[in-house]
This record gives structure tokens, sequence and C-alpha cells, in this order.
């Protein structure tokens, strides 16, 4: 019978797990048998296959959610691998900490935030997610226990980060949070009329301010193509939110949930979210999920694309020539037809990702949502993959259902050294694509 609990988020592609397996406990983990091909299944919030394992073992971490240990005074904090961010930010922001680097979700675990190098708005100030982590307790299959760090078994630590789960069972990791005053944000919500505007609008921003972010119509053409909402923001300060700004909850103003997504919806979604009641500029100070989080506001927004899913495609350009690279891909984009309410532009920076198979490099990463319409989507995928590799861009792995063999390996040229760390008894649907 097909265990519909364990697909990706996205719901493509559709394929199940012949077993899996439930450690209760710690100690139940390395009673585990790992002679055959498994992979670790959190919750399933990646888009594509790397969380998924056809026809083989998965073992679902979910109840492996404690944490070990915390140092009010270092910021410093060690929990299983299962725990979600949700938990974590639930027990630490009442004391004034917060995630280093966050996704866009908080509703993954932190063994899936290690193995895909996870990275959010703070790139260019803070870098992944990976580089906040101090120490990772790995199980491979020879049932050794390998405490990974800069020091110890760093080269295994390294192949860990961005790993995609494929060295060994994550057993707990410990990392470094950060101090904030308060649980709000001050954001500066700004206008701008296109392509040329963001990169322009996204320079200055990064000197100011540590979280840099955009929302983009990609369904309008000519002068106006890729206008967009940027926003930028800061952890408030107490003084601040004592201020009279205005509070809002900044959640995106659409029924997503009961929609269904075609190119009517998507363009009155941009056209209605573009004219939010501000002419240029917006300030405010808002709670911090809204501000990191807003598609978790909405429930089963995913569930809008049907029931072929959708397919997200994350890419990242170096700056040479990227102007002009990413308007090539904006008129593919919105000369296809393809309907996509969800397009997310910003940059990295110049940190350099600690795993071996780590996706951000310097430069700008275009996300981006397409309801899975066959070959049509493949298609257009198929051609902006196309750009991608022809610029030295590549693609990120954790949202991928489709990319080839041929572009992974020129994407991620150091695949043949991460081998040397993966544990022959680990594997995934992904892996088995790509390898």
């Amino acid at each position: 019978m097909e265990n519909t609990n364990y697909l990706s988020f996205n719901k493509y592609p559709k394929v199940f797990p012949k077993e899996v397996l439930f450690p209760i406990w710690l100690t139940d983990v390395d009673k585990l048998e790992l002679d055959d091909s498994v992979l670790c299944y959190g919750k399933g919030k990646s888009y594509g296959d790397v969380c998924l394992n056809e026809n083989r073992t998965l073992i679902d971490t979910t109840n492996l959610n404690h944490i070990i240990g915390f140092d009010d005074d270092t910021g410093i904090i060690k929990c299983e691998a299962g725990i979600t961010l949700k938990e974590i930010l639930e027990f630490t922001v009442p004391k004034g900490w917060f995630l280093p680097v966050t996704p866009g979700t908080k509703f993954i675990t932190l063994g899936g935030a290690v193995a895909n190098d996870v990275h959010g708005k703070n790139h260019h100030t803070a870098g992944t997610f990976g580089s906040h982590v101090t120490e990772i307790e790995l199980l491979r299959s020879d049932k050794v226990t390998y405490k990974c760090s800069k020091k110890d078994n760093k080269e295994l630590f390294a192949a860990t980060i961005g790993g995609l789960g494929l060295t060994g069972f994550i057993k707990t990791v410990e990392f470094q949070l950060i101090k904030i005053e308060t649980p709000f944000m001050y954001v500066e919500s700004i206008k701008f009329d296109n392509l040329d505007a963001f990169f322009d609008l996204n320079e200055e921003s990064e000197k100011l301010f540590p979280y840099t972010v955009s929302w983009v119509d990609c369904s309008t053409k000519g002068k106006k193509m890729g206008k967009g909402i940027y926003m930028r923001g800061r952890h408030a300060t107490k003084a601040e939110v004592n201020k009279s700004f205005e509070m809002k909850d900044g959640a995106l103003p659409f029924p997503i949930e009961a929609s269904f997504i075609n190119n009517f919806t998507v363009k009155a979604f941009n056209k209605l979210f573009y004219g939010k009641q501000f002419s240029k500029l917006s300030t405010q100070i808002v709670p911090f999920e809204p501000y990191f989080y807003p598609l978790d506001m909405i429930d089963g927004w995913e569930k809008a694309y049907g029931k072929n899913g959708f397919l997200q495609h994350q890419f990242v350009l170096p700056y040479e020539n990227c102007r002009k690279n990413m308007h090539l891909i904006f008129e593919e984009i919105v000369n296809s037809g393809m309907s996509s309410f969800l397009t997310v532009l910003k940059s990295f920076g110049k940190a350099e990702s600690p795993g071996i198979l780590s996706f951000p490099k310097e430069g700008i990463t275009l996300a981006i949502d397409y309801r899975m319409e066959g070959e049509k989507t493949l298609r257009l995928l198929d051609r902006i993959d196309k750009i991608v590799a022809e610029n030295n861009g590549s693609l990120y792995p954790g949202k991928d259902a489709r990319m080839s063999r041929e572009h992974f390996h020129q994407f991620y040229p150091n695949f043949e050294e991460f081998l040397k760390y993966k544990d022959p008894n680990f594997s995934s649907s992904f892996y088995r694509r790509i390898k």
C-alpha cells in the first residue's frame, strides 16, 4: 500500500518507500539496522526527491525532537536532529535568542537544515546555516557515532553540511544562536519598477540591512518586467517597539487555500500584492513570523496547485552579466505563460559555504513555483537550466525534482570528493537520479 505520508512538500514526484522505521529515543537509533539503502526523513519540506527513497527504507526522525543542552550566556544550543525550527524558536525567543539563519519556513527539522545547508534572507551578512554549526553527532552504517566539527573529523563535517542526508544518520546538532532584544522586526517595504531597479536597490540595501528579500511579478512584460516589492529588515530594539509604529500582521493578502492557480489568478494576485496600500515606502514593526515565514501562516497553500503538485526551481547566477542573464530568464518565464504567484529574488554574499555540496555562492538567486503541467513545465525549466549552466550558475538540490545528471555534475564539481565521505548504505531517489 502506498504511504502518502512520506512525499515531498510539493507532491512531486509521487514515489513511496518500501518501509518506514520509527525510532522513539536517541538510544533506539544505535539499534537500527543500517545495512540497506536507507535515508532519514524529517518533515518532508524539501521540494523534490532529496527526502525520498523509492522502494527502499526511510527513517522517520520526528520523535527525536528534544533539546539536549542550552547555554543562556553564550547562546550555544544542542538538539536532537528531529526537532523543528518552530520548536527551537518557541524555546529560545522568550529567552532573547534567535536562529542565526532561517529559511522561509519554520516547519523543517534541524537535521534537514544541516543536510540542505539552508540559507535565509541574511546570507550576505551571515552565510548559510552550516556556518553556525559547531558540532554534529553522526551515526554511520559501521555503527560508530562520529563527533564532527571544524577540528574533529572535519572532512566528514564538511560533507555532512549540505550532504543531503547521504553521510549517515545525524543524531544531534550543536550550533550558535544570535542575541535579540525583542521578537519583532523593523521592516521597510519598497516598491521597485523593474529588474534593473531591483539590482540598484539591492546594492544599496545590502549595506544597510542584515535581512533582504524581494517578491517579484513574473507575469508582466515590457518596461515593468520584474517589478516588485523589496523587503529589508533587522531585529527591532525595545525602544523601536515602544514607539508608535503601526502594528500589522504582514500576511499575504490572498486566499491561496481557496483558489486555483492559473494565469488569471496569478495576475490578480500580482496586481493585488504590488498594489498594497502604500505609494513607495512602508515602514513597520512586525512580529518575526510574518517577515520570515509568510506562507507558514496560510494553511495548506501548497494544495492550491492541484493534484499534480508543483515544482519549485531555484538557481543562483554570479554577478558577472547577471542583469543581462536575469532579463533573459524573465523573458522566458513571461513568454511561456506559466503561472507563478511565488517568485522570490534575493542575493547571496561572499561568505564561503562550509559544505562540500552547499548551494549558495555569491550572486543573485531566484526561487519560483510552477504548477506541474507536464512537458510544458519541464521544457521551460530545461531552457532556464541551459542559461544558468552557460553562465556559471547552479541549481539548488533541496528544491529540485528534475535537473539532469550532466548539469548536476557541472554545478557541483566537488561531487567526486564528496563521494569519499558518503555512507555506502545511505541513498535517496535524488542520489540515484544524478550519480
